[in-house]
């Protein structure tokens, strides 16, 4: 199906939107980064929100997600800039269009359904289809198919081990490694059969997720180096936020929310000394105040609607305003 026959609001739905909606609290006039367009439904939901004169950067790496994106927000005509980049890349983009300054930021750091039903893209372990995994069209080097034909026998059990946590990590990344001595694995479902193969066959039978399933995840996050560019974004946002913005970030593994926990935790701390020290030498000022002690979580009406929001996590800080001795 081409890009012209696909409606966007079909192809993906925006997870937690209202609660997004919510801590952003849009206003008109405003101006608001959305990191990972993605087919727009969080952009309309702002710029809906947000009223008169508000507008949206929304940033993508998928041009494909761009156009369709475009589609849909075409009634919001000269309130929305897109910029075909990383959403660790943010910074440039602004520039482009010259804004120094955000009300309101946001990413949602989950694979899109665009990405994930296209067999072509290799995300999934259900239809065959070539290991690329790669979320985005900017030409980046890297696929599944060269981390599991090249990639050390180390180096997989980092990957897997790391970013999968499957605790079959060793034996899995050894059935690679005696596959491809014999073969390139060339696609998804021939990979999946090695990786289940790999698993003891109690193991298989017991198991509630395909065996594949976390070694998948471990590979398309290596790819995408989808923890790098969290860690990018989040250290490069807060100074363009204003006084009172909000940047809300939505995840779905336990090491990404761990990252942006920790993150919003130390930015709203005063002082990051050990606490033996008697006196504070870091000079650390807090920058935000956290909104969501814990993340906020799809309700049971989302759930029926949309079962991949079932992992979605929602973080929010609120940017603190400068005082006289921070100046």
């Amino acid at each position: 199906m081409s890009v012209e026959e696909k409606r966007p609001e079909e192809v993906h739905i925006p997870v937690l939107r209202d609660e997004v909606i919510s801590y952003l609290a849009p206003k008109p006039g405003g101006k608001y980064l959305d990191g990972t367009l993605g087919m727009g439904g969080h952009t309309e939901a702002i710029l809906k929100a947000a009223g008169e004169g508000a507008q949206v950067l929304g940033c993508d790496r998928d041009r494909e997600a761009i156009a369709l994106a475009s589609q849909r927000l075409e009634p919001f005509e000269g309130r929305v800039h897109f910029a075909h980049c990383r959403f660790s890349q943010f910074e440039t983009a602004l520039a482009d269009i010259g804004w120094d300054s955000l009300d309101g930021a946001m990413i949602d750091i989950g694979v899109s359904s665009l990405q994930i039903d296209d067999p072509e893209r290799g995300f999934s372990f259900l239809e065959d289809g070539p290991l690329d995994m790669r979320m985005g069209t900017l030409g980046d080097g890297t696929t599944a198919s060269s981390l599991v034909n090249r990639a050390s026998l180390e180096k997989l059990k980092r990957i897997i081990g790391k970013y999968g946590e499957d605790p079959m990590g060793g034996r899995i990344s050894r059935a690679i490694i005696d596959a491809r001595e014999k073969k390139p694995i060339e696609t998804t479902l021939e990979l999946a059969k090695i990786v289940e193969d790999a698993y003891p066959a109690k193991m298989r039978a017991k198991a509630r997720l395909h065996p594949a399933t976390r070694t998948f995840q471990a590979l398309r996050m290596e790819v995408n180096q989808e923890l790098q560019e969290l860690e990018g974004f989040l250290e490069a946002i807060l100074p363009y936020l204003k006084p009172g913005a909000r940047v809300a970030v939505i995840s779905f593994h336990s090491l990404e929310d761990r990252i942006v926990k920790r993150f919003f935790r130390e930015e709203a701390k005063g002082c990051l000394c050990p606490r033996e020290q008697v006196i504070c030498i870091c000079g650390h000022k807090a920058q935000v105040k956290v909104l969501t002690r814990k993340p906020v979580t799809a309700g049971e009406e989302e759930l029926e609607r949309n079962s991949r929001s079932r992992s979605a996590k929602l973080r929010v800080a609120e940017k603190l305003p400068v005082t006289e001795d921070d100046e």
